[in-house]
C-alpha cells in the first residue's frame, strides 16, 4: 500500500484498501477524486525545550486558572498513577473541543502534564492551518493563528480520521522517543449524541497501542456534557468529574480491533 501511495502520489483509505479483492478494486481506489494525497504537517517543533518551557508558563498562567474557575473539576484516581513514569498512552471519552484538554492535563499529575502531546482530528486541524480560499483574508488569517498557538500552547499534531494515520503514528513514536506521553480520544469525534453515549473507538486505537508498547491510561471525563447540553461555560460545583483508571498493558500480537473493545469497556465502566 505504501509502494502504491508513493508512486501514484495518492493517499489511500486504510479501510478500503483492506477491503480490496480484485486489482479491478485497487484501480477503483486509486482513480477516486478523494485520493490525492493530504498534506499534513507533524510539528516536531512544538517539542522543543524553550517552546516546552513557554507552554508550561503559559498553562499556570492561564490555562490552569481557566479550567479551575470555569470547571473546578475533582479528579478520582490519581493514586492510580503513583508509581507509573512515563511515557504512556492516554485515553479519554471526547465532549468538547474547547474544555477537554485542559480537564486532562488538570487531572493528570505534573510529571505527564509537561510533557504530553495531543492527537487531534487531522482534517479539522488541516482546515485551520489552510482555511478556505473563499473566507475573508481577515478570517483566513485569525485561522491560521489559532493554529500556531493551539499547536504551541497544547502540543497537537494531527491524527487523520479516514486516512494517512500510519504517519501520525511515526509521529507519536518519535514523540515517545522524545519522552512525551500522547493523548488520544478513541473515538474520534466529539460526542454529538442526545444522551451523552460514547461512541465506538476507532480500531486505529487498538494499532496505536500494539505500536507503541507502553502503558494505556484510561480517563473519563463526567459533567462536560450537561454543561454542553446547557450551553452553560461555567460547571456547578462538583459536577465534573476527571475520573482515572489503572494503567495496563497488552501482551504481544493482540488484535488491535480487541484492543480497542476493551479499552471502549474500561472507559465506560470508569
Amino acid at each position: 500500500m505504501s509502494a502504491l501511495e508513493e508512486t501514484y502520489h495518492v493517499e489511500l483509505s486504510e479501510t478500503a484498501f483492506a477491503q480490496a479483492r480484485t486489482v479491478a478494486d485497487v484501480e477503483r481506489l486509486l482513480a477516486e477524486p478523494g485520493s490525492r494525497r493530504a498534506t499534513y504537517v507533524y510539528p516536531g517543533w512544538a517539542q522543543r525545550e524553550p517552546v516546552r518551557w513557554l507552554r508550561v508558563a503559559v498553562y499556570y498562567a492561564l490555562v490552569w486558572p481557566a479550567t479551575e474557575i470555569l470547571g473546578h473539576p475533582r479528579t478520582l484516581g490519581r493514586e492510580n498513577l503513583r508509581n507509573l513514569r512515563g511515557p504512556v498512552l492516554v485515553i479519554s471519552n471526547h465532549v468538547t473541543r474547547r474544555a477537554d484538554i485542559g480537564l486532562v492535563l488538570a487531572g493528570l499529575p505534573a510529571r505527564f502534564r509537561h510533557r504530553l502531546a495531543t492527537a487531534m482530528g487531522g482534517e479539522s486541524l488541516e482546515n485551520v492551518r489552510r482555511p478556505p480560499q473563499e473566507r475573508f483574508i481577515a478570517k483566513r488569517w485569525a485561522y491560521r493563528l489559532g493554529y500556531w498557538l493551539v499547536t504551541a500552547l497544547f502540543n497537537v499534531f494531527p491524527l487523520p480520521q479516514f486516512s494517512g494515520f500510519r504517519e501520525s503514528f511515526r509521529f507519536a513514536g518519535e514523540s515517545v522517543d522524545r519522552g512525551y506521553s500522547v493523548l488520544v480520544f478513541p473515538e474520534g469525534v466529539v460526542n454529538h449524541s442526545a444522551d451523552g453515549r460514547m461512541a465506538p473507538f476507532q480500531s486505529g486505537i487498538g494499532l496505536l497501542a500494539e505500536n507503541l508498547g507502553i502503558p494505556v491510561v484510561p480517563m473519563r471525563l463526567d459533567g462536560v456534557w450537561q454543561m454542553k447540553r446547557e450551553r452553560r461555560r461555567l460547571a456547578h460545583l462538583g459536577e465534573i468529574t476527571v475520573r482515572i483508571g489503572t494503567p495496563l498493558t497488552f501482551a504481544p500480537g493482540t488484535p488491535p480491533g480487541e484492543i480497542a473493545r476493551q479499552l471502549e469497556t474500561i472507559v465506560k465502566s470508569l
